[in-house]
């Protein structure tokens, strides 16, 4: 049956909307709402009302045990009046639950469980949508599941796993907290799914699975905000993981391993449909990819143009209709592609018409009710559309995901596509890279250990050697973890663990970050085999082995180097104990000898190392800082990670009168202008810094803090705005410098020139970019040419006595380079002190 076919008999049967049976006039377009990565995230101060919740999703603990329907009375959460989808017209998040219970409580083809918490605490559910199963039958899809990505080729000879695997399909709703109607959209296609009688829905369903998350965001959809409740953009965490929502979706996509996935999103004017614009990942097997991205893609927009709306009848699709770096696929932050490393063929869905921030406000309700309703119905279609799509090529998607992992498994080169593989295809799409044999990670760092853990969550497969080993000229001791990229998922191991590109020259701009390595940001020694694999009895790893230790004699001192975010953890850990403390010099902690068992205590629970402390004279006193923060989000969650108390302040608290009494060290880095302040801000800061408050600062926002108190003499200069990525430093100075990696993350970089201050970090000499997108401002200016050689990070003293710091990089960026989270801690204990 041809798609034109299929879609028809779905129509008949209820599964495809009916087109609307008048046209609604067309708008102008609403102002996109796109985030280029210097968006809320970065701009905003929020506060934590709530730790996150560590989350491990029922659907990824154990192989199933039961059939379906897997039927779970959801608990309901309390009536929230305010919640800002019932404006809209849409399900508050308090309806969702006893919708899902009344949907299982009528029909055996749906099953609802809470697969996680946000982080305030709020389930998260997924429903599953399919034809009844035995346990033996559920059994028999989890067993042909697991063949597809252990055995590929036997699953390729498996003809009853050919006949018999049911097709699975994920769809998430409502990342974005304030683009609400994925959620919406989703249960109109899961209510239909649920109570249609027809044959062709009973014969779909078992065929089929669909599962859908039905709001990713529980926290922004009530509150109206794109970020969860922790402030965090939900969709750009995929390869960090900080956030209890990325981890939940996380592993259902690994308990469901579907063929297709969608992310709906808004709003972009028109119906914007991925596939995306160049570069594409070059870690990709984007043959398997864009053969049916592209063709699911036109069928959506075929979809939507059938609802008859006049603000539906075409879809941007960027692959098709946009230039490259407009909305490219490049980085593993996003759903889709984050997704696309896990054999599944992801789409973002943008729904076309306003309806949050300045339009929620300024516009009428029912014009609101209007768009949403338009929104919804384009959910619907795509969604419908896309199980359409993966019914028809049911085979072709089934035999795609096997060959994916099949290339994993043999070390197979990257694919090489020719012009014209997909309509509109050419050399500017055209990525790919060099897979190494083997990632080597020596063991007994918290570093490592923190890196070996992430990577066999997400499913990468890590081994410990059970033996010394030779590789490459040198010897490695028992327990090293070695990552044979001869695995199924070798392009979501190496796109962790390579350096990346720098992809300067090949597109004029990104969508968002271009640049990340956990292999150079995280703090743990990472080796690349590029030709060998270590010849070497070994076991699985499902978790590193614990690192914590105190090695030095009973009696001795000990001491702690402040390499690590774990390392600071610890030292606040027995700061809030009370425990006496010492620094020998900026990175080096020393804990007295009778306070050994609480040393022991934070070992084991941080996986930190105590060792003898060296006999040296005196030693400098010192308390946990109290600080006060005007910062991101992201940055305030860091800190408090790292367990330093926090007070946020801004411009607008300090002028209502907020103070700074008590407080050691302001951060400035996001919504505290100076200038900005009335007369009881400006005297509440001066009398801070006529003090000898500590200063330290991040940013754009903090260089023009320390330029208007006129802290340190430094002169402030800027790269691009958008320009980010990894680069390389050189870390010559006492407190930031001491035992900083040879690497950092810079977004929106900064470099200062001047004297009168200290160096403590510098951009590399030669072309400092390692991977990313930094082009220069103008010919010859702002660009990685000008920065290099030129001063990162700088320390001083003011005349009044405040110790301060500028950062120049992003050492807490998105909660990622944790590798770069205890210099910023050090610059916090010196400028304290």
């Amino acid at each position: 049956m041809d798609l034109a076919r299929l879609c028809a008999a779905l129509l008949t049967a209820g599964l495809i909307v009916a087109p609307a049976s008048a046209s609604v006039a067309r708008e102008a377009d609403p102002p996109s709402t796109r985030d280029f990565g210097n968006g809320p995230e970065r701009n905003e101060v929020a506060s934590l009302t709530a730790p996150p919740v560590s989350v491990l999703s029922a659907v990824s603990q154990t192989r199933p045990k039961q059939g379906y329907p897997r039927q779970h009375r959801l608990p309901l959460p309390p009536v929230n009046a305010e919640d800002r989808s019932i404006k809209l017209g849409l399900i508050p998040y308090h309806g969702i639950a006893p919708k899902l219970n009344a949907l299982q409580a009528a029909s055996k083809r749906v099953s609802a469980e809470v697969v996680g918490h946000s982080a305030l605490g709020r389930d998260l559910y997924l429903a599953t949508v399919t034809a009844p199963e035995t346990a033996a039958e559920a059994a028999r899809q989890d067993k042909w599941r697991a063949l597809i990505e252990d055995d590929p080729r036997a699953a390729a000879r498996d003809r009853e796993l050919a006949r018999n695997y049911k097709t699975p399909v994920w769809i998430n709703g409502n990342i974005h907290g304030d683009e609400w109607e994925g959620t919406d959209g989703a249960l109109r296609v899961i209510e239909r799914l649920a109570t249609a009688t027809d044959p062709a829905t009973a014969a779909f369903l078992r065929r089929t699975r669909v599962y859908v998350t039905v709001t990713n965001n529980p926290d922004g959809r009530i509150a109206g905000t794109r970020a969860n409740g922790a402030g965090f953009d939900i969709n750009r965490d995929h390869a960090t993981s900080s956030q209890p929502e990325s981890r939940a979706v996380r592993d259902v996509l690994l308990a469901t391993q579907p063929f297709i996935m969608l992310d709906e999103h808004g709003y972009t004017g028109t119906t914007l449909i991925e596939p995306a614009t160049p570069p594409h990942g070059q870690n990709y097997e984007y043959d398997l990819y864009i053969k049916h991205a592209l063709p699911n893609a036109l069928g959506m927009e075929s979809a939507i143009q059938r609802l008859g709306h006049a603000e539906t009848q075409r879809a941007d699709i960027p692959f098709r209709d946009y230039a490259p770096g407009d909305w490219d696929d490049w980085p593993p932050i996003f759903t889709p592609m984050y997704a696309m490393y896990q054999g599944a063929i992801g789409h973002t869905v943008e729904v076309p018409l306003q309806v949050n921030r300045g339009e929620y406000t300024s516009q009428p309700v029912a014009e609101l009710q209007r768009r949403s309703a338009i929104n919804t119905q384009v959910v619907d279609a795509t969604i419908t559309a896309t199980l359409a799509y993966a019914d028809k090529n049911r085979a072709s998607l089934l035999a795609g995901q096997i060959e994916q992992f099949r290339r994993g498994w043999a070390g197979a080169p990257s694919p090489g596509i020719p012009d014209g593989f997909v309509p509109g295809f050419g050399p500017e799409d055209r990525y790919s890279t060099t897979f190494p044999r083997a990632y080597v990670i020596p063991a007994g760092t918290p570093a490592a250990a923190r890196l070996v853990n992430l990577l066999v969550d997400h499913d990468v497969r890590v081994k410990k050697a059970l033996r010394p080993f030779p590789l490459n000229g040198k010897r490695y001791a028992a327990g090293t973890y070695v990552v044979d990229m001869h695995q199924p998922k070798r392009g979501l191991a190496n796109v962790m663990l390579e350096a990346g590109r720098d992809i300067s020259a090949l597109v004029p701009q990104m969508y968002d970050i271009s640049g990340w390595s956990h292999r150079l940001l995280w703090g743990a020694p990472v080796d690349i085999s590029r030709h060998a694999a270590p010849q070497v009895a070994s076991a699985p790893v499902s978790a590193a082995t614990a690192t914590g230790a105190v090695t030095a004699r009973k009696g001795q001192e000990l001491s702690l180097t402040l390499r690590d975010g774990s390392d600071v953890r610890a030292v606040n850990a027995l700061l809030d104990r009370d425990v006496k403390l010492t620094r020998a010099d900026a990175d080096t902690v020393v804990v007295p000898a009778s306070a050994r068992r609480q040393a022991q205590d934070v070992a084991d629970q941080f996986g930190v190392r105590f060792e003898a402390a060296r006999r040296t004279p005196g030693g400098t006193p010192f308390t946990k800082p109290n600080v006060a923060a005007a910062v991101a989000a992201d940055e305030l969650f860091v800190l408090r990670e790292m367990g330093f108390d926090v007070q946020p302040v801004s411009t607008a608290l300090l002028n209502g009168g907020a103070t700074l009494t008590g407080i050691d060290t302001l951060i400035v880095s996001s919504g505290l202008n100076y200038t900005q302040l009335n007369a009881t801000g400006r005297a509440t800061v001066d009398a801070f810094l006529a003090a000898g408050g500590g200063v330290v600062t991040r940013g754009a926002t903090g260089a023009a803090f320390n330029t208007a108190t006129a802290l340190l003499p430094a002169t402030v200069n800027a790269g691009r705005g958008d320009a980010n990525g990894v680069v390389a430093v050189d870390n010559p100075g006492p407190i930031i410098g001491a035992g900083s990696l040879p690497n950092s993350f810079v977004y929106s970089p900064l470099w200062f020139t001047g004297t009168g201050f200290t160096v403590e970090q510098r951009y590399a000499t030669t072309n400092p970019l390692v991977a990313g997108h930094w082009l220069p401002t103008a010919p010859g200016a702002g660009g990685p040419a000008q920065a290099a050689g030129q001063p990162s990070i700088i320390s001083g003293t003011s005349a009044a006595g405040s110790r301060t710091v500028l950062f120049g990089t992003e050492p807490l960026f998105r909660a990622h380079p944790k590798g770069l989270h205890a210099q910023f801690a050090r610059a916090l204990y010196w400028t304290s002190s």
